[in-house]
């Protein structure tokens, strides 16, 4: 499905957004008597999410009052304040009759489109039939191409791996080369030694379907983006398997490849990919269980020459990434961004919410990080701590893929993968969760973009 607004020129029912702290002050003087002794009877105050249905003298629905709830609070702890009203109000088109002091009216838009989201594949579900005009002075295109790719996002993770395996993940790359005018090489099964991607073949080479090496480019010219992907399409953990309460979700291992897809999906549309050669590589495997499944402790060869040792068959992420990373940097790209569901580490420190990136370059990591809690779309950096190098250095290769102790597993991932890099102007990485544990107003249950809108308001500055 896709998100839209409703069509600006049909007739829509006038919605007012009021704060506690306002009260009736914040009622249209278009309200009679009447209409305000209704909303004190409905109990009505202006706490979030509350919703008044107005009648007109002969029965009819008029208008609305929502619920934002009071300031400061209510911003910080729920993003969307809109979407909880595209669930509670009636069929039909909507305005926003007034915008309140504080009210981030592109926000409160943004989160309308994605309380439409309903992942409807294998069960018929139907989206909120109330539809917003999208209010004045607000960017419409780029808003619906922000829900378009995050749709995008959501239904690649939703879908389990049965139906999006290596084979599917890569139709869904050709689907969008195709939508867009991009190019799309990919390289698979045993072509991969040929090419030189031996780690993503060694992760890989057990699955039912081949492992492959997804690589896109969009026409455009100008700095080079280059977005890295991990496209686990699931995880078993190989020889290290996972007990059963930890694979239940390893359909959305492929998280970080349904991200960058998302993402590019968002440049294309706004047409921003036109100014600049935006490059994305996606390693497409299932870490599976066979006779020919990598063993703990191979020695792998990466593409770059440095030699890991395999001390856990389940820190597989960074082993396909390392290859891909390799390959991404040999262009000596203005950006290169990883993204994946690389570790639990990184949710115990920062929880499913909010995800760590780390940067080397603090003007790069402030403008993330600001657009990201500027737009809804938070995440937070951490360090790739120097002294930690060590501990990814065992005696006889010269990387450890899952070091021992238990301590910074998100740092040391960080600091693999970093390995992999240098010819790049700046790198960043981002430890996605990419699923939402509970429903949320504009999140529900399943899975999530994250980064993208961080990634995609701070890039001019990054690639001027």
């Amino acid at each position: 499905m896709s998100p839209r607004f409703a069509d600006p020129s049909a007739p829509s029912l006038p919605l007012w957004l009021v704060r506690p702290e306002q009260g009736e002050a914040a009622f249209p003087d278009s309200i009679d008597d009447a209409g305000r002794r209704w909303a004190r009877a409905q109990g009505f105050v202006g706490n979030a999410g509350q919703t008044c249905l107005l009648p007109g003298p002969d029965g009819s629905i008029v208008g609305a009052l929502y619920g934002l709830g009071a300031l400061p609070d209510r911003p910080a702890r729920e993003r969307y304040a809109l979407a909880r009203a595209a669930e509670a109000l009636p069929a039909g088109n909507w305005r926003l009759a007034n915008l309140p002091t504080g009210f981030d009216a592109s926000l409160g838009a943004l989160g309308w489109l994605f309380a439409q989201y309903r992942f409807a594949r294998y069960k018929k579900a139907e989206p909120p039939a109330a539809r917003l005009v999208c209010p004045e002075g607000v960017d419409a295109a780029r808003l619906l191409a922000m829900a378009e790719g995050e749709f995008l996002a959501r239904d690649l993770i939703n879908t389990p791996a049965s139906d999006m395996g290596p084979a599917d993940l890569e139709q869904a790359a050709r689907d969008l080369a195709d939508r867009h005018g991009a190019e799309i090489r990919v390289i698979a099964g045993d072509d991969l030694l040929a090419h030189d991607f031996p780690m993503i073949h060694a992760v890989g080479r057990a699955g039912a379907q081949a492992p492959r090496l997804l690589d896109l480019r969009f026409p455009g010219s100008g700095p080079r983006l280059t977005l890295v992907g991990k496209g686990v399409c699931f995880d078993t953990g190989g020889l290290d398997i996972k007990p059963a309460a930890s694979m239940g979700l390893m359909k959305k291992d492929m998280g970080g490849a349904a991200n960058v897809l998302g993402l590019a999906e968002t440049l294309a549309r706004l047409d921003l990919t036109r100014g600049m050669r935006l490059r994305v590589l996606i390693p497409a495997v299932e870490n599976a269980i066979s006779s020919d499944a990598y063993r703990p402790g191979d020695i792998l060869t990466s593409r770059k020459g440095l030699t890991v040792e395999v001390n856990n068959t389940d820190a597989e992420g960074r082993l396909v990434l390392a290859d891909a990373l390799a390959l991404a940097d040999e262009e000596a790209p203005e950006m290169l961004i990883s993204m994946a569901t690389l570790t639990g580490a990184a949710r115990v420190a920062l929880g499913p919410d909010l995800p760590p990136f780390f940067c080397d370059d603090d003007g790069v990591a402030a403008a993330l990080q600001g657009a990201g809690l500027a737009h809804a779309d938070p995440v937070w950096r951490m360090p790739f701590w120097e002294p930690y190098e060590s501990m990814i250095e065992p005696g006889i290769a010269d990387l450890d893929n899952a070091p021992g102790g238990g301590f910074a597993g998100a740092i040391t991932a960080a600091l693999f993968l970093r390995r992999f890099t240098g010819q790049a102007r700046h790198y960043a990485h981002f430890d996605i969760y990419g699923w939402q544990p509970s429903p949320a107003p504009g999140r529900p249950k399943g899975g999530l973009g994250q980064g993208m809108r961080a990634i995609l308001h701070a890039l001019p500055g990054i690639l001027a």
